[in-house]
């Protein structure tokens, strides 16, 4: 925030901020009366978003031998101030296989030691995190709110699903969304089901723009499971990209397709239509061994900076750092 030449008003914005509701209780710590008589400075705050993680086979077993699969990308992690990342598997210990679905993932919760060493927060909206049914999804939910990782994108019926995941870091506060539109929708959350947000576009819209006007975000992003898995993004992804931006949302992020796809600025605003994965095995290709975590720098006024940090992911899931580029999105 500029400086304010009247103290009276300073003291405003503090107490404002000192009221507004936090995510977490580690959030509500930030906010204690104490901390706000001096004004916080209005970012920039730096946030980490990475691609798809599955656990099972190769970084299940690194783990069970105590290894930590995101060690190589520790120092990242650890500069930020925000770190997120797409949960692509049950973490649960209950619930059956779903029928006639030709892959489906589960690991055990010793796998939360390492997520929350790592991350604020996760994304449910995907194909995945309804592989073992409507009980461990909710038992998902329990342990991931014991070990204080936040979620985005799926909650114990349609209405939590579909409520932003809000972090407040050095006077910005973001909001994040998180939706599903590759099948099977049988995983959508409902009134009294647990399960995950599907992207229907008004009910979309309805949610950016409360994000701004209830939840008083000044940064709003958007997290989306789409497309199919070519290098290039398909009409419905742009065409969703655009409208959410014109919701007012200050970037787009999306993954599914298992490899790193376009991206493109559309009114200033940042639009990355697939991450790729970040912590997954057992795929065919090389290109399904490579992606992307992404820095951005955000203010109250939106993004400001992103850097592409390049993940080349091993034959056992686990990635490695490479290259760091600038913005992808400016060439």
């Amino acid at each position: 925030m500029k400086a304010r030449a009247l103290f009276a008003g300073l003291m405003l914005a503090a107490l404002s901020l000192g009221l507004a509701p936090a995510s977490f209780a580690a959030d509500k710590a930030r906010t204690k009366p104490s901390a706000v008589r001096k004004a916080p400075a209005d970012g920039p705050l730096s946030m980490v978003i990475v691609g798809d993680m599955m656990f099972e086979d190769g970084p299940m077993d690194a783990m069970r031998k105590g290894r930590d699969p995101f060690a190589a990308f520790a120092s990242l992690f650890a500069g930020a101030d925000i770190r997120i990342g797409n949960l692509e598997c049950v973490v649960a210990t209950v619930g059956s296989p779903e029928d006639d679905k030709p892959n489906v993932f589960r690991v055990h919760p010793r796998a939360l030691k390492y997520l929350k060493r790592h991350f604020d927060a996760v994304g449910l909206a995907n194909n995945h995190s309804g592989d073992f049914g409507p009980e461990a999804f909710a038992q998902m939910l329990g342990l991931l709110k014991k070990n204080n990782i936040g979620v985005y994108g799926g909650g114990m019926n349609l209405s939590e699903a579909h409520q932003p995941w809000i972090i407040e870091r050095k006077g910005v506060r973001v909001a994040v969304l998180g939706y599903d539109e590759f099948q099977p929708r049988s995983f959508e959350a409902d009134t009294d089901r647990p399960g995950v947000a599907w992207s229907e576009d008004a009910q979309v819209v309805r949610d950016i723009r409360a994000a701004r006007t209830i939840h008083k975000a000044d940064v709003v992003i958007p997290v989306m499971h789409w497309g199919w898995e070519d290098p290039v993004a398909n009409d419905r992804q742009r065409q969703l990209a655009r409208l959410m931006i014109d919701a007012g949302a200050d970037a787009v992020i999306g993954g599914h397709p298992h490899q790193l796809q376009d991206t493109e600025r559309y009114k200033g605003k940042p639009i990355f239509y697939s991450l790729g994965n970040f912590v997954f095995d057992g795929f065919p290709l090389p290109i399904n061994y490579i992606g992307w975590a992404l820095r951005l720098e955000l203010d109250k006024t939106g993004v400001q900076k992103v850097q592409a940090h390049v993940s080349h992911i091993g034959p056992t899931g686990l990635p490695r750092p490479g290259k760091v580029l600038a913005d992808p999105t400016l060439k």
